[in-house]
């Protein structure tokens, strides 16, 4: 047990991981073996992962932010001594992921109840090398296991916990403005041009859905989606800049993107789209939806005020969405798209009634709410499962 707690006490590439909870425990009780470090070392275990070692080794190794990825990453050639190195430290975790309650525990003079764990049998050095040779699909560090992120206070990249598991089988009509979106973020994933997007239209018409739906059916090609609030968009070159240097693609996404006329968070989304000093990164998309068609939210007072060039100060104001490379507009739906809708949620959810009463009942819901949309059918069709 001391020859292989040595052999971890000279992890180079991979050094970061004698801080984890799990490593840690386990070079304590290597070092001193004991019932009480045995134990410790199985719960950190449990907690980490319900108590499987070897996927828990996969996993932190493909985690790992370490100096060879990196280099990978952005097409730097690795010296041969340092994939050397890595491959040495992968055959010393192989060692650590193969380990069982019955090697651990041979030596311990308490022969009392231990805790067990599981371990799966895997090759992590064929695992490893082959996600750093599809390094812009597999991705590392949080981006690796991570599909959707969002911005903190802190204005660091984080991963939403629980993120909206919306497909694009779930989204009903509106093909020929999804086909718009997805066309573009494959180019964007083949290294081809890709446009920023700007989708408009009404309230509930399935805008939002559709972006995240497209991330999740390319999440596994190696995109990534990163929504940032509207008064998170100075720092938006911060962000930009973070991730050039990835190897995997990225959308920023900004929700229900709207301004006053003095926003300063205008001007700097402005500069990103178009006219800053920094070039457009080309693994970066940015998709931001509307409900208005020029975002500013513009007062006729605007119009008639007494700027001597206010043609200019019109212009200005409706300038933000002509950066925008592609513009997509999501209309309210009419009776018949809007019952569509509602037969095909009805049909997926499997609720018996017939269509006239199902129709009627779903008009009279959005007669009664002001309108029709993607989002009221959803509502309707809820409201319908919960009786």
């Amino acid at each position: 047990m001391i020859e292989l707690k040595e052999k971890l006490d000279t992890l180079c590439i991979f050094r970061e991981l004698l801080k984890d909870s799990v490593i840690s425990s386990l070079c304590t009780f290597l070092e001193n073996p004991t019932g009480s470090a045995y134990a410790e070392f199985v719960a950190a275990l449990y907690n980490a992962n319900g108590g499987n070692l070897g996927e828990y080794i996969k996993e932190i190794c493909t985690n790992s932010e370490n100096v060879y990825v990196k280099s990978v990453g952005v097409g730097k050639a690795v010296p041969n001594y340092m994939y050397c190195t890595l491959v040495s430290e992968l055959d010393i975790l192989q060692e650590v992921a193969q380990l069982n309650k019955e090697k651990l525990c041979a030596s311990l003079e308490y022969k009392g109840f231990l805790p067990d764990f599981t371990t799966t049998q895997l090759r992590l050095k064929d695992i490893y090398l082959h996600r750093a040779e599809n390094i812009g699909r597999y991705g590392y560090g949080i981006y690796a296991k991570n599909r959707m992120f969002c911005v903190d206070g802190q204005n660091a990249i984080v991963p939403v916990l629980h993120p909206d598991k919306i497909a694009l089988s779930d989204l009903v009509d509106y093909e020929r403005e999804r086909k718009i979106i997805l066309d573009n973020t494959k180019a964007l994933l083949d290294g081809k041009p890709a446009a920023n997007i700007l989708l408009t239209g009404d309230a509930g018409t399935g805008k939002s859905s559709t972006v995240k739906a497209v991330a999740n059916a390319l999440w596994d090609k190696g995109l990534r989606i990163i929504e940032v609030r509207k008064d998170q968009l100075r720092s938006i070159q911060k962000i930009l800049d973070e991730l050039s240097i990835n190897p995997l693609k990225f959308i920023l996404f900004i929700d229900d993107l709207s301004f006053l006329k003095d926003d300063d968070n205008f001007n700097a989304l402005k500069a990103v789209l178009e006219g800053s000093v920094t070039a457009k990164s080309s693994n970066v998309v940015i998709y931001a939806t509307s409900n208005r068609r020029h975002i500013i939210k513009e007062k006729f007072s605007d119009r008639d005020g007494d700027d001597i060039h206010r043609n200019d100060t019109i212009q200005e104001l409706v300038s933000l969405s002509e950066r925008f490379g592609i513009h997509v507009t999501f209309s309210k739906p009419n009776k018949e798209t809007f019952l569509h809708i509602v037969h095909h949620l009805a049909e997926e959810n499997g609720i018996n009634m017939t269509i006239e009463e199902l129709d009627l009942l779903a008009e009279r819901f959005a007669l009664e709410r002001g309108g029709r949309s993607a989002r009221l059918a959803r509502q309707f069709i809820d409201g319908l499962l919960s009786r």
